[in-house]
């Protein structure tokens, strides 16, 4: 009886790590040549007077400049930005310029943000954190008409005119279609539409 139980007890033992119980494994060992992890992203806190620079209104730009303003905390963001992330890779950096704010509070800067950012494959893109002394004068700056709901999302032609927004999550095809019209604006023609 006792040899026809070695056999069962044998494979516990290996199955569970042998004495002691499952042994702890450290963190899975790159081959050659695997990638490395990514850099978590940068996310750069701004005020009133960055993001009226970054915004630029009334000055020429050389691209249009599309920003999203989100937070991790809200659902509808979240659900956004995969059609954000994809949208974003089908237009040349060389042809569109592309923010991403961040609504969340500062002190989740370090951690929260760049992570969310990492989980959306959105490293790349520039981002930032509105750390705002008066968040009505920060939402003027964007659109007198914005209670500053979100998401929302705003482009500016090369003239730094407002040339489409919508709160909410974006439709993508209905972004598309501002893009490609911002997109074949002829610096002189910038700010011509509304």
């Amino acid at each position: 009886m006792l040899k026809a139980l070695l056999p069962a007890v044998f494979a516990a033992f290996v199955l569970l790590g042998g004495p002691g119980g499952p042994q702890k494994q450290g963190p899975p060992k790159r081959a050659p040549g695997d990638a490395k992890p990514a850099a978590p992203p940068k996310v750069t806190e701004i005020d009133e007077a960055a993001l009226k620079s970054l915004l630029g209104a009334g000055a020429g730009r050389a691209r249009p400049l599309l920003v999203n303003f989100w937070a991790t905390w809200c659902v509808p963001c979240r659900e956004e930005f995969p059609d954000l992330v994809k949208i974003r890779g089908q237009y040349a950096a060389e042809r569109l310029d592309f923010l991403l704010v961040s609504l969340d509070d500062p002190s989740d800067i370090g951690k929260a943000v760049p992570e969310f950012l990492s989980e959306q494959r959105a490293t790349a893109l520039p981002a930032y954190l509105l750390h705002a002394g008066d968040d009505n004068t920060a939402i003027n700056l964007v659109d007198p008409d914005w209670s500053g709901e979100l998401p929302a999302t705003f482009l500016y032609d090369r003239s730094g005119s407002l040339v489409f927004k919508h709160k909410g999550r974006i439709k993508p095809d209905e972004l598309r279609a501002a893009l490609d019209a911002a997109l074949k604006d002829k610096p002189q023609e910038a700010g011509a539409q509304k």
